[in-house]
């Protein structure tokens, strides 16, 4: 038999641990044979070279090392492309009159583009809430109606649960303040009663949404192709979408239709706060949804919401006196969803950043019981006390964790918002990775995209140094929960491919495997952080596909 692609490189690292060590992986591999998309053989260059036929395509990367493929295990592919294709990027915008700048050359250039002044939207993302507590004040959007009256401004806060919005954007969306929400949604009013521009979780937040212009599927589709390829440069093989909302079996279905998506997606479609039976039969019917390179599996919760926003659910109060109840009201609901899906066997994915939410979501699973071939697991648990450390691994539950958003969104001294609002006991136990692994739990790690950047290369390197690889001169948060480079990787193969059910198929570089892969150009296992944010990633491989990048970095 002659495979249909070989690849060779300098080194084949299978990130293989003693549970899992095979003769072929305990002496050093340089190529590896593909046939129908799946690995056949994995050895020495040499050996590989019998299954070399007149018909089969080689791949040399001389001098790199070929990797499992890396997965982002929490994104939002296609909110998060329209997001960035159509509005203004904040990130870094530091100050208010930073944020105000930008907002201003995207109204000179929708201007200029449009002939429409004062009349078109101005939507932004990555908003640093910061920027206003750094002035004393509390998000609002009169700052807005000031700088740009009668035009309608919605700017999206970093952790994408709020929306700071203008006077006109409010008039647009018909808010009054006196809204009513399932859920634990928000329009905030000032001491007149009337809205502020601070519309804080997602039911109130899709009111606005309502009237943003309607961006066309090929429009959409093209932004998404877009970021997607970006991601795949930058090393991902696949990603996990917490989210399955309109357009986006529309957009995935048009990409198709018109070429290839770079890289895998598993999608967990929303369960609304405090849904009933019905919306959860309508999440239940399109699992197995499916293109080649997609496919719908699983259900994600929201127990709570953003401690920033002080919408987290934690065991009490913050300094403001929020930041003390769950999204959903009904917690005998959520409870009975969760039971739905597990019956059906379709695992299940629950956003729980406050202790007490991460606390309930894990009593009501240990209650549930197991899904099926995919774990259930808890996402984000940004803030843990020590006697949940043992049950995920107890539960068999993962623990999906961004250390990105304690890289990017908090400082080591206390005075970012997030810190400040639940006090100093609180943020010493964010993003417990390391003890969450010395306790043996599954740690699968993600960015959040894209409210933590995309770049693989860079969460990796983040989560070991615990502060951005690219500020040296920070100090690290919790730097105790640093964990090695090998944790680190393992954490976006063989955990994110467990987090899915599939690491019979995935996570692993060994026959019979799916052939997805990530060739860089030097071994990350022997580089320090900062420079395995800079290996140049050489080539993707999505199902024996291979996709050759540019050798550069990000």
């Amino acid at each position: 038999m002659h495979a249909d692609v070989i690849v060779t490189a300098a080194r084949i690292e299978p990130l293989e641990t003693a549970d899992h060590q095979e003769d072929w992986a305990a002496s050093p591999a340089d190529a590896l044979a593909i046939t129908g998309g799946r690995i056949v053989a994995v050895a020495a260059a040499d050996e590989i070279a019998a299954l070399r036929g007149p018909s089969t395509v080689v791949h040399d990367f001389p001098g790199a090392t070929v990797l499992p493929g890396l997965v982002d295990a929490h994104a939002h592919p296609v909110w998060g492309s329209i997001e960035i294709g159509r509005g203004v990027d904040l990130s870094g915008a530091g100050t208010l009159d930073a944020v105000l700048a930008r907002v201003t050359r995207a109204a000179e250039d929708i201007q200029d583009a449009q002939g429409a002044p004062g009349d078109a939207w101005i939507t932004g993302y990555d908003l640093d809430v910061n920027v206003f507590a750094a002035l004393g004040e509390e998000p609002s959007g009169a700052v807005l109606g000031e700088r740009f009256p009668g035009r309608p401004v919605s700017l999206m806060t970093q952790d994408a649960h709020a929306l700071v919005i203008s006077p006109e954007a409010a008039r647009r969306a018909g808010l009054t303040g006196r809204e009513t929400f399932t859920d634990a949604s928000c329009v905030v009013t000032g001491p007149d009663g009337r809205p502020t521009g601070y519309v804080l979780e997602l039911q109130a937040m899709d009111l606005v949404f309502a009237h943003y212009p309607e961006v066309p599927v090929a429009t959409a589709a093209a932004h998404v192709r877009t970021q997607l390829e970006i991601l795949a440069r930058g090393g991902l093989t696949g990603l996990h979408a917490l989210d399955f909302t309109d357009p986006s079996e529309d957009v995935y279905r048009h990409i198709e239709a018109h070429g290839e998506l770079p890289l895998r997606i598993c999608c967990s479609p929303l369960v609304p706060a405090d849904s009933a039976p019905g919306a959860w039969q309508r999440i239940a019917e399109q699992q197995g949804l499916a293109g080649r390179r997609w496919h719908v599996e699983g259900a994600k919760f929201m127990l709570d919401g953003t401690a920033d926003n002080g919408t987290a659910w934690f065991d009490r109060p913050d300094r403001h006196g929020e930041n003390r109840a769950p999204l959903w009201r009904d917690l005998d609901a959520y409870r009975a969803a969760v039971r739905f899906f597990t019956e059906r066997g379709i695992p299940t994915a629950t956003h729980a950043i406050g202790d007490q939410a991460v606390r309930h979501a894990l009593d009501v699973l240990e209650e549930a019981g197991p899904a099926g071939r995919a774990p259930h697991r808890v996402e984000h648990v940004e803030s843990l006390p020590d006697d949940l450390l043992h049950r995920f691994a107890e539960l068999g539950v993962v623990a999906g964790l961004q250390p990105v958003h304690g890289t990017r969104h908090t400082r080591a001294d206390g005075t970012d918002n997030w810190s400040r609002r639940i006090g100093p006991e609180r943020a010493a136990r964010g993003w417990r990775t390391r003890d969450l692994l010395d306790h043996g739990a599954v740690v699968a790690l993600g960015s959040d995209w894209p409210i933590g950047p995309g770049d693989p290369r860079t969460g990796l390197a983040d989560c070991q140094l615990r502060r951005p690889v690219d500020e040296p001169g920070t100090a690290p948060v919790q730097p105790a929960q640093a964990i090695t480079a090998r944790e680190a990787y393992t954490g976006m193969t063989r955990a994110a491919a467990r987090a899915a059910g599939a690491d019979h198929e995935l996570g692993r570089i060994a026959p019979g495997f799916l052939a997805d892969l990530t060739v860089l150009a030097h071994n990350p296992l022997d580089l320090a952080p900062e420079e395995q944010a800079r290996n140049p990633v050489l080539a993707t491989v999505v199902g024996g596909e291979v996709l050759r990048h540019s050798r550069t970095a990000h």
